[in-house]
């Protein structure tokens, strides 16, 4: 499928911010909780533009609650976390609101297409939303590489769980986003379903230079990755350049033990 279909040439959204800044930024962000729970840990962090990153870590290390504040979902209890130049901790609600429709996309371990719609309404939803208007080329392109265009008019119902996880892909760059966030994508996949939709997830990096930040516990999914940052403790421990499965399980089992 890699060679069906060539995407259109690369008209992302206007960036947000200056061509030169990073994709994603963290400054010494922390996060605590009620309680005195603290979640990360003056985390630093930067995601360069057209590359794919993956955040692994124990359970409680901090993952999850590192990609909601780079995406704009939480808020920082200090520190400074910026999307293409643009300072997160400085936007009302409404503001990072609509910078998330405009320029980030998310893929989740639960598909969450909606049941009611067609695989072509999920997939431009974000878009009404925004009040865009879909560009038909780029979607017929976007729809062609993922392997749905003969699904468009179906029902999520109607489709295989990893179909299903490519048309939330499909959703998520149908704004041409500036960063596509994963929790877990491949998740509720079987292994082989697993790696298409890592292969999908690596072509889109490779083919379009999309800048992909994905939270997983599996080392053979981050592997696939250009870097994997490790994380315990709420900080990042480790980053590792194009690491293979055997070290990452290595790493995080000395970390678990630990």
């Amino acid at each position: 499928m890699r060679d069906a279909f060539a995407f259109p040439a690369a008209e992302p959204s206007a960036p947000v911010g200056g061509p030169a800044s990073p994709a994603v930024a963290l400054v010494n962000v922390s996060k605590e909780y009620e309680g005195g729970v603290r979640a990360l840990d003056d985390v630093t962090l930067t995601v360069e533009r057209g590359s794919f990153l993956a955040v692994m870590g124990p359970s409680g290390s901090g993952k999850s609650t590192l990609m909601h504040c780079a995406a704009g979902l939480d808020s920082p209890t200090s520190g400074r976390a910026s999307i293409a130049g643009v300072d997160l901790t400085r936007l009302g609600e409404d503001a990072r609101t609509e910078l998330r429709r405009s320029h980030v996309g998310f893929v989740f371990q639960a598909y969450n297409l909606l049941p009611s719609l067609s695989v072509m309404d999920n997939i431009t939803l974000p878009l009404r939303l925004a009040g865009a208007r879909p560009d038909h080329e780029w979607l017929g392109g976007l729809v062609e590489r993922v392997g749905l265009a003969d699904r468009l008019t179906h029902r999520p119902g109607e489709l295989s769980g990893g179909q299903q996880q490519r048309a939330a892909i499909a959703r998520a760059l149908a704004a041409r986003p500036e960063v596509v966030f994963g929790d877990e994508p491949t998740g509720a996949l079987d292994l082989r379903t697993g790696h298409e939709v890592l292969d999908l997830l690596r072509d889109l990096v490779d083919s379009l230079g999309q800048t992909v930040v994905m939270v997983t516990h599996d080392p053979a999914a981050a592997a696939r990755a250009d870097r994997v940052v490790v994380m315990a403790d709420g900080r990042v421990v480790d980053s590792l350049e194009s690491p293979t499965p055997a070290r990452l399980a290595t790493t995080l089992t000395a970390l678990e033990v630990r």
